[in-house]
């Protein structure tokens, strides 16, 4: 697989799916009620970083009878194979989903060797004693 997720980083912060369409991979991250000037998807080298921040909101003059949404900065973090065109990759952010597109590098794509015939003195059996 081109792509690694390390289950030990797995957040219930920003849930993601992934999965393979044709010669690219999709990665898609819930990020519900961020900003989406405060995404940010780099790449270095092999790794792919999703960092996000949700703002608390400014009521401090309220009693909270419960605060169960989440605020601060989100990262997520994904470990790239050799065979991803790190180069093509894009993001788009719509309706609090974050999609990444990671395509495949075309030498890692399968393809059809092509099989040459041999001249005829190539293809003599040799004789074993």
């Amino acid at each position: 697989m081109a792509v690694l997720i390390d289950p030990r980083q797995a957040s219930r912060t920003m849930p993601m799916d992934l999965f393979k369409d044709g010669d690219t991979y999709v990665l898609n991250a819930d990020l519900p009620g961020i900003d989406p000037g405060s995404v940010d998807v780099d790449v270095d080298g092999r790794l792919l970083t999703i960092r996000a921040e949700r703002t608390a909101s400014a009521n401090s003059d309220v009693k909270w009878i419960s605060r169960e949404r989440l605020s601060g900065s989100f990262v997520r973090r994904l470990r790239l194979g050799d065979g991803i065109d790190a180069d093509g990759i894009s993001a788009s952010y719509d309706n609090g989903v974050l999609s990444v597109l990671i395509p495949v590098s075309e030498k890692a794509k399968p393809r059809k060797v092509t099989i040459s015939a041999g001249s005829a003195a190539a293809a003599q059996p040799v004789a074993v004693a």
